[in-house]
């Protein structure tokens, strides 16, 4: 099982309710591929550097999770395919980065 963190960005038009089932579609994605999610964070509507399809910000969501190398590719298929999402980026995660990963956890649950 490799450690994953997915960053993706959903379209600003969006209701509160789409970006919900968007959310859920995904993360229902990579359960069925054998993942374990560990973390979910909602970043809110940022601002984007430049603009994605004429579109100057975006919902920012990201995913922790851990999974067989089988699970990223469909994915990242859905991902491409769904025109709700703007742009996306999975990454695999060393042993520094997965400690990195729980302490902004760690100071996430705090802030909380």
């Amino acid at each position: 099982m490799n450690h994953y963190e997915t960053v993706f960005i959903l379209n600003p038009v969006l209701s509160d309710e789409q970006i919900k089932e968007t959310v859920k579609k995904y993360e229902d994605i990579l359960i069925s591929n054998g993942a374990k999610m560990i973390s979910k964070e909602d970043w809110g509507l940022k601002k984007l550097a430049y603009a994605i399809q004429h579109k100057k910000s975006g919902f920012y969501h990201l995913f922790e999770f851990t999974a067989p190398g089988t699970a990223v590719n469909p994915l990242e298929v859905e991902f491409r395919r769904d025109e709700r999402v703007m742009r996306y980026l999975t990454v695999s995660l060393d042993k520094h980065a997965i400690a990195w990963a729980e302490k902004r956890r760690n100071r996430n649950k705090q802030k909380a």
